[in-house]
């Protein structure tokens, strides 16, 4: 069991983005992760606390999140009723390669993702995008999910910008 309210959580990254139009947010938000770390020569196996996580490893939490929060968007899109687990970010951190991985490769490997994101959600009607559906036992709609992968990556980001880059 989580040890916190998914309900609230998802909230606050879609307040993030709240003024924004869902594609624009998903464009935008990306472009402004792209010059950050492009622009950083902090190490990408630093990290600002001995158990925070690394540049790297932020990275690929980002893009397992957006992989995981469009696959719950495409099945409540296509009428999939079926309540979708929930996931252990920590445990996918834990394992994720980064170690062995530049950061250049891990912002490939983004872009490319972020890409295939926005393609997917310019593919919703506005039915589609109204649809919801059960995602670790909290309701959550396909409009709202698209919302919360821009603004998770703006909340990282922020940390990003906050913790990593004012040393």
């Amino acid at each position: 069991m989580p040890e916190h309210d998914f309900d609230e959580y998802f909230q606050y990254y879609e307040k993030l983005v709240e003024n924004m139009e869902l594609l624009e947010a998903l464009v935008v938000i990306h472009e402004r992760t792209k010059t950050i770390v492009n622009i950083t020569d902090v190490p990408g196996d630093y990290k600002y606390a001995q158990d925070k996580w690394s540049v790297k490893q932020l990275l690929c939490h980002l893009i397992d999140a957006e992989r995981i929060f469009c696959h719950r968007a495409l099945c409540f899109a296509r009428n999939d009723t079926t309540d979708l687990p929930g996931y252990n970010h920590d445990t996918y951190v834990q394992f994720d390669n980064s170690i062995n991985r530049t950061v250049s490769n891990i912002l490939i490997e983004y872009q490319a993702v972020r890409h295939s994101s926005v393609c997917l959600f310019q593919s919703f009607t506005d039915e589609m995008l109204s649809k919801s559906g059960m995602a670790n036992g909290k309701l959550l709609s396909v409009k709202g999910i698209g919302k919360i992968i821009a603004g998770h990556e703006k909340h990282h980001i922020n940390v990003l910008t906050e913790k990593y880059l004012n040393q």
